[in-house]
């Protein structure tokens, strides 16, 4: 099984490299980046290149590492034993499986994504240490190990919020997504807009990179909100001619709502219109 990219997903050399290296190790790939450069789509076009399954955990900062195992409903069994329900005399009709029961058990080799970890309690990356190194867990209940019939491919992103503790780094295959340079933006527009003008595209990039070099900025805009722009852009038919203006007065560009996220942003970049109509004035 090799990793090479889709015709939906650029992916760098250093990333195929990275999920290469994962699957040949068996160990989970760590990745980390910014937000909207396509962690958690990385392994939904892993699981499409690879042809295999792809099992999903959406990461909370309520969910706890035991319910990627499994949660044993006693209420429901107490409410159904008083109610006289027969289904109590079996335990398992009160087991819930959890996604990482789900990938153990699948009946080909799946891909686990475990995605944005770090939103999670500090306890949880350590909680699953055993279980993603031997691959196998314990119910309690049943008195039942539950292995993995076929070790699957894990992929666990983070958003850096919190640090991860060592131990758990130490088993993972680690990859930093970097921001994409101007030529594999290009790339990647492409694919979502194939047959876009040169000049289109060439004066948006100026304009996103411009904005992503502001000093000060809270939020710089990821790739995803270039992809949302561009797709207004386009449906506007805003001209290359308005993207090139460099009026002090529009310093904001138009449509800026995709790419500048909160008012902290927008006010600054009001200031800066500001202080270049001054200084044309003076």
């Amino acid at each position: 099984m090799k990793f090479e990219g889709t015709k939906d997903y650029i992916a760098t050399e250093d990333l195929r490299i990275a999920v290469n290296a994962a699957i040949t190790l068996e160990r989970p790939l760590l990745v980390k980046g910014e937000p909207g450069t396509g962690k958690t789509v990385l392994a939904m076009e892993v699981a499409k290149a690879l042809s295999t399954p792809l099992i999903e955990w959406h990461i909370k900062s309520t969910i706890k590492a035991q319910q990627g195992l499994y949660e044993y409903d006693a209420v429901s069994r107490l409410r159904d034993s008083q109610l006289g329900d027969k289904r109590v005399h079996d335990i398992r009709n009160y087991i819930k499986k959890g996604k990482l029961w789900e990938a153990f058990t699948y009946a080909e080799r799946p891909i686990l994504l475990i995605d944005e970890i770090d939103k999670a309690d500090i306890e949880f990356p350590n909680d699953l240490l055993q279980e993603l190194d031997r691959m196998e867990f314990f119910v309690y209940e049943t008195s039942e190990t539950i292995k993995a019939q076929h070790r699957p491919i894990v992929i666990i992103t983070s958003n850096n919020e919190k640090e991860l503790p060592d131990a758990f780094l130490r088993r993972c295959f680690f990859h930093y997504i970097k921001f994409p340079d101007a030529d594999t933006m290009r790339d990647i527009v492409d694919v979502h807009f194939p047959g876009i003008k040169a000049r289109l595209i060439k004066e948006a990039l100026n304009v996103f990179y411009d904005i992503r070099e502001v000093p000060g900025l809270k939020k710089k805009p990821s790739t995803s909100e270039l992809l949302d722009w561009l797709k207004l852009l386009l449906n506007e038919d805003v001209s290359p001619e308005t993207l090139r203006e460099r009026d002090p007065k529009n310093m904001i560009p138009p449509l800026h709502g995709a790419l500048l996220k909160n008012e902290q942003d927008v006010h600054l970049f009001e200031r800066l219109a500001f202080m270049a109509r001054r200084e044309t004035h003076q």
